[in-house]
C-alpha cells in the first residue's frame, strides 16, 4: 500500500533550548552518540534493515521473548494488540502505563481483538482508511463480543459472516458498510498486523542470532573514556551499576 504512513507528523525535536545551532544535524550526532554508548552496557540493540520497528517487536514479543516480561516504550496505538499479562506499554504521549484495562475503558475492545478493530475502523496517524461511519463506539455496541477476551483477530471470517446475517435483517449503515469494504478490511488486517507476516527469513535469524550471541556487560572504563572525549564528566556509572544490580537482584 503505497500511501501507508505518507504524510506522516514530522519528528518532534528537544525544544527547550532555543540557541541550539542546526538542530537536526544536533540531534542526529545525540542518538548516534547513545547508540555507541549502550554498546559498553548490558544493553542488546537491534537493527533490522528494511524493515519497521514495529514488526521486529511484535515479533520478538511473540516469539523470542515470549515468557518474559516485556515493557514497550511507544505513543503508537499499533502495538496495543501485544498486551498481555506480561506485556505493558509504556506510553511518552500520556506519561503512563497502558494495560488491558487502559485499552478497554478507552476503546471498548479487548487488545485480543485491537487489531481487527483498527483495521475496520482505520488509522489517521498512519494514513490507513476505515469503513466509512465506523467508529470504535458503535463497532463494539454492533459486536460485544470484541470486547472479550476470545481472540477473533485471525477469524474474521466470523465478523464478515455475522455482518452478512445482520445486513440481510437490518438497514443500519454500519453492517452494509463493512459489507462493501471487506476487502479494505482484509488489506488494512496485513498491515496493521504485527507478527512474522512482513519480515523475511534472513530478518528473522538476525533477530534470533542478535540474542543467541548477546553477553551482557558492564564496559565501565570504555564508557568513561567514550563520554570524556564528549565532553561529559559528570555521570557515575558505578551508582548506575550498583542500582541495575540491586533491581535485578530484586527481581
Amino acid at each position: 500500500y503505497k500511501d501507508y504512513k505518507k504524510g506522516g507528523r514530522p519528528q518532534k525535536l528537544n525544544r527547550y533550548y532555543d540557541d541550539i545551532p542546526d538542530t537536526l544535524s544536533n540531534r542526529n550526532f545525540q542518538l548516534k552518540s547513545l547508540i555507541n554508548l549502550l554498546e559498553f552496557f548490558p544493553v542488546q540493540q537491534v537493527y533490522v534493515e528494511e524493515s519497521e520497528a514495529d514488526d521486529a517487536i511484535g515479533y520478538m514479543c511473540k516469539y523470542t521473548h515470549k515468557h518474559k516480561n516485556k515493557i514497550i516504550i511507544s505513543s503508537d496505538h499499533d502495538y496495543y494488540q501485544l498486551i498481555k499479562k506480561n506485556v505493558l506499554i509504556w506510553s511518552p504521549t500520556l506519561k503512563s502505563f497502558v494495560d488491558k484495562q487502559k485499552v478497554l475503558e478507552r476503546y471498548g475492545v479487548h487488545p485480543n481483538n485491537f487489531c481487527l478493530a483498527k483495521s475496520i475502523v482505520g488509522d489517521k496517524s498512519d494514513n490507513i482508511p476505515g469503513v466509512p461511519r465506523v467508529g470504535y463506539k458503535n463497532l463494539v455496541k454492533e459486536y460485544g463480543y470484541l470486547f472479550s477476551d476470545e481472540s477473533f483477530d485471525s477469524n474474521m471470517e466470523k465478523l464478515f459472516a455475522d455482518n452478512l446475517q445482520n445486513s440481510i435483517k437490518s438497514k443500519k449503515k454500519i453492517y452494509h458498510n463493512i459489507k462493501n469494504y471487506q476487502d479494505l478490511i482484509t488489506r488494512n488486517y496485513k498491515l496493521v498486523l504485527l507478527d512474522v507476516n512482513n519480515l523475511s527469513h534472513y530478518q528473522l535469524n538476525k533477530i534470533n542470532e542478535k540474542f543467541e550471541n548477546f553477553n551482557p556487560a558492564w564496559k565501565n572504563m570504555n564508557a568513561y573514556r567514550f563520554l570524556n572525549d564528549l565532553g561529559i564528566k559528570s555521570i557515575d556509572l558505578l551508582s548506575s551499576n550498583q542500582a541495575f544490580r540491586l533491581i535485578k537482584g530484586k527481581n
